[in-house]
């Protein structure tokens, strides 16, 4: 049996014991949280996906990361200069230690950067965008950009550095192919530089982690142990949060805060995520690969994606389904910062059913249609609900949705291989800049070697030649002014060609229990050696 694929019956046992083993031996070091879904992979270049990323980012570090404000601080390098319009200089941390006291030098960045721009590596656009490391010595590395890069750093911070020789003496230095269920070794096994060290990992069931007692770096809080186990239903998170059985959850349900809030010994920790909710539509096909009417594809009618923006009532949503918890936007970019706060750009389309229906009719679509919706039913907070609210709008366009809800491990599957008519995403991160979008999602799709990562996430396959060039041309201007004018020209761009229906940010509330002090990030990102866990009180 596929160990990423455990029967329904066989998690919930292995749930059931673990929350078990884990509240019998818990003690005031041990951090035990969870959330809906599992991590993917441990392969850190395999699935750009934030809880697989977070995980991840316990065990492997980068050369730079972000403090609790999200500013860009030293971490595997220790210091930087820009050498030319194309040349960085990067010295690293001396007597940096792998988890199994491998040295780490600059030939585990070469390696590292190398291995990310593989085919089969979701966070190749990043890689690309750094340029061509060089090992100038041990401790010195030099990276040659293709062309100029105005947020090297902010790449720089998205890549995992990986022991080269552990990789080689274990064949993990091909980076998993998720899309195609392989299992490597780097799938399941661990080995970075970071502050906390894997111990066990049972996918879907537990994952346990202890803190590095070799770690170079400072760790503010007094987490000794790190006990992971996803647990689906939110009404089974919520109980085990007031029953003591988990300390921390990532994503309550939204209509479980008020009474968290007010449950003693418990505490609601939120705020804003850095993180855009949109539905994404097949705009490459002449046939939706389901769907009526046959032979058609009423996605690449620019009239029809309009319709369907104007038939959301964005209000009901953020009000009845998120409970407030969500900033509505018309702007296709993870910040508000990435939009410069323009409220033009910001702006969306009015809810207007009558128009909706107008705007079908002149596309030949007066009758409806029908297609399916991909969506997770474990990643973005209430993402089935929405996508279920989203069916009940639009049908009184007359059109008939079906909403296919599924893990997201099945789902961004499902997703990557194209094989979609319609469905719900959600992007975002530290990076506030709209290049963290533009390059991955409002390009055209690339050649998978040469531009591996250009357009890799425009899952829709559209092609629009002037939002291309315009968007290629803000990820290389140097000058700000000009800048910002060639962002301000691709998001207009989309926003008339709406090649994504924008939904709102997301916001995102933690749960914890009261002894729990944690950092929180509008990334999303839950920083364990930023933790302390407190003796409960008696």
């Amino acid at each position: 049996m596929n160990q990423m694929r455990k029967s329904n019956l066989v998690i919930s046992a292995a749930l059931a014991a673990g929350l078990a083993l884990s509240s019998c031996f818990s003690s005031a070091q041990t951090l035990r949280w969870a959330s809906a879904g599992d991590p993917l992979t441990l392969d850190p270049y395999a699935q750009n996906e934030t809880l697989t990323n977070t995980v991840n980012g316990q065990i492997y570090e980068f050369l730079v990361t972000r403090d609790k404000q999200l500013k860009l601080v030293p971490q595997l390098a220790t210091e930087w200069k820009q050498t030319g319009p194309q040349k960085w200089l990067l010295k690293l941390r001396p007597g940096v230690k792998f988890h199994d006291g491998r040295a780490f030098t600059a030939d585990d960045v070469v390696f590292s950067i190398q291995r990310a721009r593989q085919p089969s590596s979701q966070i190749a656009m990043y890689a690309n965008a750094v340029g061509e490391p060089r090992r100038v010595d041990d401790l010195t590395v030099e990276f040659n950009l293709p062309q100029v890069n105005p947020i090297f750093l902010q790449h720089l911070s998205t890549l995992y550095i990986m022991s080269r020789g552990w990789a080689e003496a274990n064949k993990a230095t091909k980076t998993q192919d998720f899309a195609n269920k392989e299992e490597s070794y780097a799938a399941f096994h661990a080995n970075g530089t970071g502050p906390f060290i894997l111990v066990s990992r049972a996918p879907d069931s537990k994952t346990v982690f202890k803190r590095n007692p070799n770690y170079w770096g400072q760790i503010e809080g007094n987490v000794q142990e790190v006990i992971y186990t996803p647990i689906k239903s939110e009404a089974t998170r919520t109980a085990a949060l007031i029953s003591g059985e988990v300390d921390f959850v990532l994503d309550p349900a939204p209509r479980d805060l008020a009474r968290l809030a007010q449950s003693s010994g418990l505490k609601i920790i939120s705020g804003p995520e850095n993180r855009i909710i949109f539905i994404g539509l097949d705009q490459g096909r002449d046939e939706l690969l389901s769907g009526r009417p046959k032979g058609k594809n009423p996605f690449k009618d620019v009239r029809v994606r309009r319709a369907l923006y104007q038939a959301i009532d964005i209000e009901t949503i953020k009000t009845r389904l998120m409970d407030g918890q969500a900033a509505p936007t018309g702007a296709m970019v993870p910040s508000p910062l990435g939009s410069f706060n323009d409220p033009a750009l910001e702006a969306r389309l009015p809810f207007d059913l009558a128009a909706a229906k107008k705007l079908l009719n002149e596309a030949g679509y007066a009758s409806g249609f029908e297609f399916t919706l991909d969506c997770p039913n474990n990643r973005y907070v209430n993402d089935e609900r929405i996508c279920m609210t989203l069916a009940s709008q639009w049908a009184k366009l007359g059109l008939k949705v079906k909403v296919n809800a599924q893990p997201k491990a099945l789902f961004f599957n499902k997703i990557e291989k194209l094989d979609t008519s319609a469905y719900l995403f959600g992007w975002g991160g530290a990076i506030t800049d709209p290049e963290s979008i533009f390059t991955s999602h409002f390009r055209n799709r690339g050649d998978k070697g040469v531009d591996k990562g250009v357009g890799e996430y425009n899952r829709g396959n559209f092609k629009d030649d002037e939002l291309d060039a315009v968007v290629a041309a803000s990820s290389r201007e140097p000058d700000e002014v000009k800048r910002q004018q060639l962002i301000k020209q691709a998001l207009k761009r989309m926003a008339e060609q709406l090649h994504y229906i924008p939904l709102h940010r997301q916001y995102i509330p933690w749960a914890a229990r009261s002894n729990v002090t944690v950092v929180h990030r509008p990334d999303n990102w839950l920083e364990w050696r930023w933790i302390t866990v407190a003796p409960a009180p008696k």
